[in-house]
């Protein structure tokens, strides 16, 4: 059995992105058979654009899944976890946390480096990525031969557990994608961190989606954090800047420390 860790472009948005765009497509040639006029113009040159932005969509959504595919040429998807993951340092029989482990793919990395680790991934696993479940991420742990691992539903806002549980925490693209205050969030996975414990987590650090993310470094530095780090990844360590700048993952960086 191989493991399948899917693709974190969504299959379900490259085909709505394409049907929009046929759909729009093929209802700018059925306004051509209007009669002659300014409604029959406007709907045409309305709907033809608004195919064009779809098509423009559907390309870039399509290299997308071309990239983050597990089995094709690109694999940045791999290059990342796996990349990730050797970030991780964990005693010999410590705890980790991956807070929205998705298809199970880093919490599973870290366990095979770490094989007397307990890992902990959860996730809320909600309709956007309809093809990622509790049920595929202990699939992909059995195949991957890892069984000191569990998964369960959680909010990453709103953690489960008791300060100072875990010796490592860990995540991959996760908290760009909820609306609030990032920064916030990720002071709550901290507070799971043992004193000691160690943390490695990727995502789209960008002003834009956190703010002041230096401000933040110092901040943790000044709480007693040490080591922490924010280390760029667009500079050809998992992908390289014109790659993250058309795909959207400018800001890329590994925020990493010790508590």
């Amino acid at each position: 059995m191989k493991p399948d860790y899917k693709n974190w472009m969504p299959k379900g948005m490259v085909h709505a992105f394409l049907f929009a765009f046929l759909g729009c497509g093929v209802a700018a040639a059925v306004f051509q058979l209007l009669p002659e006029g300014t409604l029959r113009t406007v709907l045409t040159i309305a709907f033809g654009v608004i195919a064009v932005v779809f098509c423009g969509l559907t390309l870039w959504a399509v290299q997308m899944y071309r990239a983050f595919d597990y089995n094709g040429r690109r694999q940045m998807s791999r290059q990342i976890i796996e990349g990730t993951a050797a970030c991780v340092k964990l005693p010999e029989g410590g705890k980790c946390l991956d807070v929205g482990c998705g298809s199970g793919a880093l919490g599973i990395a870290v366990g095979k480096r770490n094989p007397q680790a307990e890992i902990i991934g959860i996730d809320r696993w909600g309709k956007e990525y309809a093809s990622f479940s509790k049920e595929l991420c202990e699939r992909n742990a059995r195949a991957e031969g890892v069984a000191r691992i569990t998964f369960r539903q959680g909010d990453a806002t709103h953690l489960d557990f008791p300060d100072e549980t875990f010796d490592a925490v860990v995540s991959n693209y996760v908290y760009h994608n909820i609306p609030g205050d990032r920064q916030k969030y990720l002071l709550e996975t901290l507070r799971t961190l043992k004193k000691g414990g160690t943390f490695v987590i990727h995502d789209i650090f960008s002003r834009t989606k956190y703010g002041d993310m230096q401000a933040f470094v110092r901040k943790l530095r000044d709480m007693g954090y040490e080591k922490v780090e924010l280390t760029d990844t667009t500079d050809g360590r998992f992908m390289r800047k014109a790659e993250a700048a058309w795909m959207g993952l400018s800001g890329s960086a590994l925020l990493t420390g010790r508590k």
